[in-house]
């Protein structure tokens, strides 16, 4: 059985590497994408890499991965603070989750330091760049191990 975890991604991280890169540097979802790729390949993980601006989608995505996958990585971007609704589609999944967030979200607005996601995270990652979703593909390795 191949085992396969979807990598969601919120709003506006389309424009990683181009929006605010003092913020979220200058990497791409592109960049994220073959990351994650080359490190699932080596630990015996296929990666499923998806963006959406509609927060419609990313629940649905969330419904597909039921049945599709044994882990959550999710970096839930605008949405980490606003949506129940994610929460409670990712509530519906039986496997792990983890969250994570190219910025450290605690260093900056004060309505970014609440996340509805991390009610139902198995783990955080925060501030650590792109690197952060390498950090939680490596702990959802040993997670589904």
């Amino acid at each position: 059985m191949t085992t396969t975890v979807y990598i969601l991604n919120g709003p506006n991280l389309n424009l990683l590497g181009k929006r605010q890169p003092e913020i979220y540097g200058h990497d791409t979802l592109a960049d994220v994408e073959a990351t994650c790729t080359e490190l699932g390949e080596k630990i015996g993980i296929t990666t499923r890499l998806l963006q959406s601006n509609w927060e419609g989608q990313i629940i649905d995505w969330i419904h597909e991965a039921r049945d599709a996958a044994q882990g959550i990585i999710i970096n839930p971007a605008a949405l980490t603070h606003t949506s129940v609704a994610v929460l409670d589609a990712l509530n519906t999944f039986d496997g792990p989750v983890l969250e994570v967030h190219i910025s450290n979200v605690h260093q900056r607005e004060s309505f970014r330091h609440h996340s509805y996601v991390s009610q139902r995270a198995d783990g955080v990652v925060a501030g650590f760049g792109i690197e952060g979703y390498a950090l939680a593909l490596r702990r959802m390795g040993r997670l589904l191990a």
